[in-house]
């Protein structure tokens, strides 16, 4: 992925790529070893930087990324 994803750190990374392909919070969290918490801040942060509004658009962002590569 490249882009306006490229600021976001290694850790914001793994988390949207696990919650395009449809984990939930709790989830994203087991597997990381982090708090439910922890993951929805993460989110959060990525959904501002990126001006996206929820999942479905994190995941269609992802998605087209993955295609321009």
């Amino acid at each position: 992925m490249s882009g306006r994803h490229s600021d976001l750190t290694p850790r914001q990374r793994q988390i949207i790529i696990l919650a395009a392909e449809g984990r939930s919070n709790k989830q994203i969290a087991r597997e990381l070893n982090l708090t439910e918490g922890t993951v929805k801040v993460h989110l959060h942060k990525v959904y501002v930087r990126l001006g996206i509004g929820n999942r479905t658009s994190l995941a269609v962002f992802i998605h087209k990324q993955v295609a321009a590569e």
